[in-house]
């Protein structure tokens, strides 16, 4: 059966406001996920609602949310029945919006939110493919340049899994909205944008002079 090429709108992923800069589109939505690397993900815990920031990965039409064993929301997708229920959200700042009108300032943002039921990822062989995935999405092709997680190592991580399902992407882009009768105000208005970057590999300390720089970080 072929892939759908959009996700389908649900209650829970149409927006109240701004709605039409939802959008359900499947490349999108990969596209905004696999540029990010840390994620915020929200669940109840003791009838309180927590969010934790923590890492993730995208393998095809599921994530990947890596912490430890100790954690509880990560214990508590453990459960077999029902799971954990979790909001999920990646956010990328793409520029400072500067109105004439202080209403008016705002951010120029790409935003993607999963709603789902996530579970603890227990079969050996999909928790170390759910752990290379993590590694090499933070820098792709690290997995095979470094040493594998042992036995001592696997048991004190957990890795959890949140099926793509419920999922929506929210973009703002442009100029700041200013009221028409503002327009003459002198006032400075536009967008300063922002970008992420990255400088030269510092190596460590106690590494040995005898290792190279790996030709993925060049």
């Amino acid at each position: 059966m072929p892939e759908l090429s959009s996700y389908r709108p649900t209650e829970r992923t149409v927006p109240t406001r701004s709605r039409e800069r939802a959008s359900y589109d499947r490349e999108l939505v990969h596209s905004v996920l696999d540029e990010g690397y840390v994620c915020h993900l929200g669940f109840i815990r003791d009838g309180a609602p927590v969010v934790l920031p923590t890492l993730y990965a995208r393998r095809d039409e599921r994530l990947y949310i890596h912490g430890s064993t100790g954690s509880r929301p990560l214990r508590a997708a453990g459960a077999p029945d029902p799971g954990l229920a979790v909001c999920l959200t990646v956010t990328h700042v793409d520029g400072l919006v500067l109105a004439r009108s202080a209403f008016h300032h705002s951010i120029n943002y790409r935003s993607v939110v999963v709603h789902g039921t996530a579970y603890q990822v227990t079969d050996p062989e999909e928790q170390r493919t759910a752990l290379d995935t993590i590694v090499d999405h933070v820098v792709p092709g690290r997995s095979a340049d470094s040493r594998p997680a042992d036995a001592k190592e696997l048991a004190a991580t957990a890795v959890v899994r949140l099926d793509l399902d419920e999922v929506s992407v929210k973009i703002r882009t442009g100029d700041p909205n200013d009221e028409p009768a503002d327009l003459s105000l002198p006032h400075w208005a536009g967008v300063v944008p922002l970008a992420r970057g990255y400088g030269a590999p510092v190596p460590s300390g106690d590494l040995d002079p005898a290792v190279a720089l790996p030709g993925y970080l060049r």
